[in-house]
């Protein structure tokens, strides 16, 4: 009876294995180190006005400010992970909340079933519209960017040809009354529940999926994806989808918590939502990203601008430091992808190919 043999993985899975690892070391020690970010402006602001800013009420007010937010950058880390972009958050959020007022109005406007029917007419019309982003991504090979601000414009339009530009106000008190100011015991409002629970299912998808598996692969090496028996293109529709499914979502709470549509208030949404997103550790470049650091991302610019409205500082200045974190947090990403790639800064790498090019030797490898 012969001894039973064991199976060493070749060089290349020991490669695989040892990046992912570096991968994983990278993400946690970039979400370790914006976390740290958030938690210093906390106490910071906890320092200069302990009874204000330390408050229920105002981590109450933060909580509400970043629940929508939230449901939206959960879809948006998708897809940025996928090296994709969508510019069209914000309009589509107008679209699906319109969409939901007027199914609502048609089933009654007051009730149970006025607002399931809102529900899912919301994220039904978000469903359709992060489907158009797809298929213009993937047939018509239109750059992410420049189909989802085509998408952006075409939404916004549609939206105030529907209602001649005028808001509509929402009466469903079950909807306003329960989801947009409710609580679910003490001062836990309902919003941030449901933003809650789709964190907690977006990060189950994420990392616990095939989904999500194929979503890192796409983002990573999408040709490398498609060799390995991956439908890329429908991966790619599907992810848009569901970024247009939960701006839907955000659509119908938008319209609990304001009791109207914004046609007009969401302009910066989606460069809102981004920059929250990158600031919380997913690259821009594909392949790396946490639902969880996204959180802490969105978190940051809520935390400035109550902070600095406690302790008297104009808050315009939120703007200038979101910016600032968000430039530094894709320049950190930069090097960081350099340094796991082997390939030095951008900088490194002139310098190097400027040195071979004069002295006709390898000017040393870019560190």
């Amino acid at each position: 009876m012969s001894a039973p043999t064991t199976t060493r993985p070749g060089p290349s899975g020991l490669l695989a294995r040892r990046r992912e690892r570096d991968t994983s070391r990278t993400v946690f020690t970039a979400v370790g180190q914006i976390l740290a970010v958030l938690v210093g402006l906390v106490i910071a602001f906890g320092v200069a006005d302990p009874e204000a800013f330390l408050s229920v009420a105002n981590f109450r007010s933060i909580a509400q400010n970043v629940a929508i937010l939230t449901v939206l950058g959960v879809g948006v880390t998708f897809v940025i992970i996928t090296s994709g972009i969508d510019l069209s958050l914000g309009s589509v959020l107008v679209f699906s909340s319109i969409v939901a007022a007027k199914a609502m109005d048609l089933a009654g406007g007051q009730g149970a079933v006025a607002a399931v029917v809102g529900v899912v007419a919301a994220v039904a019309a978000g469903l359709g519209w992060g489907a158009v982003n797809g298929l213009l991504v993937t047939v018509t090979s239109v750059p992410p960017l420049i189909a989802t601000l085509g998408t952006m414009g075409a939404a916004l339009g549609l939206s105030q040809v529907i209602t001649g530009g005028v808001d509509i106000r929402v009466s469903n008190d079950l909807l306003t009354q329960v989801i947009g100011y409710g609580n679910v015991v003490g001062q836990l409002p309902v919003l941030v529940v449901i933003a809650a629970v789709v964190v907690v299912l977006g990060a189950f998808v994420l990392h616990r999926t095939r989904f999500g598996k194929y979503t890192y692969a796409v983002g990573s090496n999408a040709e490398g994806a498609r060799r390995a028996g991956i439908a890329v293109n429908a991966h790619l529709v599907k992810v848009y989808m569901l970024c247009g499914g939960l701006a839907g979502l955000a659509g119908i709470l938008s319209v609990a918590f304001f009791q109207t549509t914004t046609i007009a208030g969401q302009t910066n949404t989606a460069l809102n939502v981004i920059a929250g997103v990158v600031i919380g550790g997913t690259s821009l470049f594909g392949g790396v990203g946490t639902v969880v650091g996204t959180v802490i991302g969105l978190c940051i610019p809520a935390v400035l601008q109550s902070g600095f409205v406690i302790i008297g500082v104009q808050p315009y200045w939120q703007q200038v430091v979101v910016g600032a974190v968000l430039v530094a947090a894709v320049i950190i990403d930069q090097r960081r992808r350099a340094r796991r790639t082997g390939r030095g800064t951008p900088a490194r790498r002139w310098r190097r190919r400027a040195g071979t090019a004069f002295t006709g030797q390898d000017a040393g490898p870019a560190s």
